[in-house]
């Protein structure tokens, strides 16, 4: 049964977010200013949300892997990458579980040049730093040149997992992209988890960029999805009946040891614990910032639809849950460039067929949005390029040599057009 809407709750204080305990009065007014652009560096200061508007905001995180700029090999660089980092940008750039690893986070903008500007700048200016730090910035999702295992970050929490969970870092780092999309309140976020989920294989097939790995070729065009889910809270989003029912199953979760605490929520989308946000995160980090942008812009529009469709008394599709989990295997067996799965009907069909199926349905909300234009023109730039996998392998057919693949990387993370 579709839950009501309730408009009058607010998003309750919430103690913990991402990587570590979070003050509840920096949660407010971390709220406060998510209408609100903030940044240095070029990045004008603007009022992303006027009042009275119902576009959505969008914000993007993304996580780098800090490779040896000879051999391509993981690094646990961040410390020395953190110090090179302008402080005008810190507020925007963190640590993240592994030392070879860094995260930006984009200020949620309205528009997508806003988006495209903001990781403009955060990405050049994290590969600036991190060539002052003598190392090189890559947004892959793990690293493909086989080398030690960097440590884990020094965090009690961290210390925790390690502690509880043991052997599963598999890696040099599996790096993620997260899209926030704004929603009024918690019921309707919850409402939102249900029309999104079946769509998310599709998306997850989009940013599919780790073929590599251990020094060779996986056979997948997002090893990194199959390394993430190692961690016994990685699942699709399963099917809630209300805000209860989430908060409800979170303190199950929690109390079965399968999570520490609701930051170690890794649904594929979930309730952003510290913004009024949906979060989706299925994605594998994108090699540049426009194929980051085309995600971003697909991800609103989703969610936009979905609202839509809670408002008109649609209700969601409710995709068996193991069909949604063989379709987020294809997605990451096969990417853009293989088949997909047909959650209406259980078949498998080409995986760009699916991609113009959901572009269509979102059009309507693409077009509010004023995005339809740029996200035409992206898609057509995805055709021709190939989704990050593709782009991988066919440096790797043309050369043989793996420190090419980071070199390619390496170029498009700096936004650099070949």
């Amino acid at each position: 049964m579709r839950a009501k809407r309730n408009r009058n709750r607010t998003f309750p204080p919430i103690a913990t977010v991402g990587n570590g305990p979070v003050d509840t009065a920096a949660v407010r007014r971390d709220r406060q200013k998510w209408t609100v652009v903030a940044m240095a560096s070029g990045v004008a200061e603007r009022n992303v949300a006027p009042v009275g508007t119902d576009l959505l905001t969008v914000g993007v995180e993304e996580e780098f892997l800090l490779v040896d700029p000879h051999t391509g090999r993981a690094v646990p660089a961040v410390d020395l990458v953190m110090e090179q980092v302008p402080a005008e940008l810190r507020g925007q750039v963190e640590r993240e579980f592994q030392t070879s690893q860094i995260e930006i986070g984009s200020p949620p903008g309205l528009e997508l040049s806003s988006i495209r500007h903001s990781l403009g700048v955060l990405r050049a200016a994290l590969a600036d730093a991190a060539e002052r730090a003598g190392v090189r910035v890559l947004a892959i999702g793990t690293g493909p040149v086989d080398g030690p295992v960097p440590a884990v970050v020094d965090k009690p929490r961290f210390d925790r997992m390690i502690e509880r969970f043991r052997l599963l870092v598999p890696g040099p780092g599996n790096n993620g992209m997260h899209v926030h999309v704004g929603v009024p309140d918690p019921e309707t976020g919850v409402q939102v988890l249900n029309h999104v989920r079946p769509w998310l294989p599709i998306l997850q097939a989009v940013t599919a960029n780790s073929p590599f790995a251990r020094g060779e070729d996986t056979g997948y065009a997002s090893w990194r999805s199959v390394e993430w889910e190692r961690w016994p809270s990685v699942a699709p989003t399963p099917f809630l009946a209300s805000h209860e029912h989430y908060q409800r199953l979170i303190r199950q979760l929690i109390a079965t040891g399968v999570m520490l605490d609701e930051g170690m929520l890794y649904w594929y989308a979930r309730l952003s614990a510290k913004y009024p946000t949906v979060e989706i995160r299925i994605g594998d980090v994108c090699p540049s910032a426009e194929d980051a942008v085309l995600v971003a812009a697909l991800v609103r529009a989703l969610v936009a639809t979905a609202m839509t469709d809670i408002g008109a008394g649609r209700p969601p599709i409710n995709t068996d849950h193991h069909l949604l989990v063989a379709a987020h295997w294809r997605a990451a067996h096969d990417g853009l460039e293989g088949e997909g799965v047909d959650v209406t009907d259980g078949e498998l069909r080409p995986t760009w067929e699916l991609l113009d199926r959901l572009v269509d349905r979102l059009r309507p909300e693409l077009e509010r949005h004023g995005d339809l234009a740029e996200v035409t023109d992206l898609l057509g730039g995805l055709r021709r390029h190939g989704s990050g996998a593709a782009r991988q392998r066919a440096v790797y057919a043309r050369t043989g040599r793996l420190v090419d693949v980071v070199e390619d990387v390496a170029r498009q993370t700096r936004a650099e057009r070949g």
